[in-house]
Formats: structure tokens, sequence, C-alpha cells
């Protein structure tokens, strides 16, 4: 049976996965956990007391994220056009991945794949996004030779231009170029 919190208690969890949140989308997975206590209006100790460790703050913020990536990808597999789920369901993957440091590190590491929740959401949110791709290519719209690994791949480029442009809107011209190449017809 959980235990229910006190009110100041929950207040302050809540408070602490906000300002987690926005500072992990900020800075990354490595961001400060000082400036998390001080942006929720919390003392260390209490981040502590409610988080034992930076991987349960990172758990506890990101199982949402990745249960958004899951439903995007249940959201394209529902669209009547395949390839319009396809492009719509990785331009919206790429435009988080683009404005979540945080969420653009989870998505092309395995460093958290030793936790349940966050391991079974990345599964199946890596499942579903084959799935997206698998029903584009027996529409003949994308490419054959299209993968799960180049979609990891494609994840992994698109942290790297988002992280490293001057320009805020790189990853959407970068995305742009690579969408025109998986149409099957040009190959």
């Amino acid at each position: 049976m959980a235990t229910r919190l006190r009110a100041d208690a929950r207040r302050n969890r809540a408070a602490l996965l906000a300002a987690a949140r926005e500072v992990f989308a900020e800075q990354g997975l490595d961001a400060s956990l000082d400036e998390i206590a001080r942006r929720a209006g919390v003392g260390n100790a209490t981040l502590y007391r409610r988080f034992p460790s930076r991987r349960h703050l990172i758990a506890e913020v990101f199982a949402s994220h990745m249960t958004a990536a899951v439903q995007l990808a249940e959201q394209a597999l529902d669209h009547p056009d395949p390839w319009a789920a396809f492009v719509g369901y990785l331009t919206r993957v790429c435009e988080l991945q683009a404005t979540d440091r945080g969420l653009a590190e989870l998505l092309v590491t395995s460093a958290f794949d030793d936790d349940e929740r966050l391991a079974g959401l990345r599964s199946t949110a890596y499942q579903r996004a084959v799935d997206v791709l698998t029903r584009a290519q027996r529409a003949g719209r994308l490419r054959a030779d299209f993968t799960g690994r180049d979609f990891a791949l494609l994840m992994m480029a698109n942290a790297g231009v988002a992280q490293h442009s001057a320009d805020p809107q790189a990853w959407r011209r970068a995305l742009t170029l690579v969408i025109g190449g998986l149409g099957a017809k040009a190959i």
C-alpha cells in the first residue's frame, strides 16, 4: 500500500518535478540537482527525500515523456495515410527532442535501461516507431531499406543538430532534407 503524502510534501514533489522538467529540458540530464531544488523553492534535503538519486528523478520526469512518445506512435498508426502518419510522427518526435535537451539525451542513450519503467516504455516506443515505419513501407511510400536502426540513427542526428546549431529551427531543415530522401521514389 502506497503511503499518502502530506499536502506540503505533495506540493514539494510537484514543484520538484516541474523544476526538473524545466532544468533537464534546458541543460540535459547532467543538470545540477542544486539548481532543480533552488527553482522548486526547496532545499536539497527535500529533493533527496523525494528522489534518493538523480536516476530516480530522471525516471519520474521522463516516464511521462516516453508515454507521450508511445501515444504519438499509436496516433500515427490510427492515421489513414501511412506516409502522412510517418512524416507527422517523425516530425513531432524530432520536435519534442529538439525542444527538450534531456529527452534528446534520453532517446539516444541506454544508460537508463536498468530502470524497468523507462526501459519498458523505451522498448514500446521503439516498437511502435518500427510499426509506423513498416506501415509506410507496406504502403509503398517509405523506402524499403529504412530500418528501426536507421530511425535510431536519425534520432541521434536530430539531437546533434538541435544541440549544436545556433539556429533553434535548424532541425526542421535537416529533417525536411532527410524526409525528402526517405520516400520510396527517392531511391
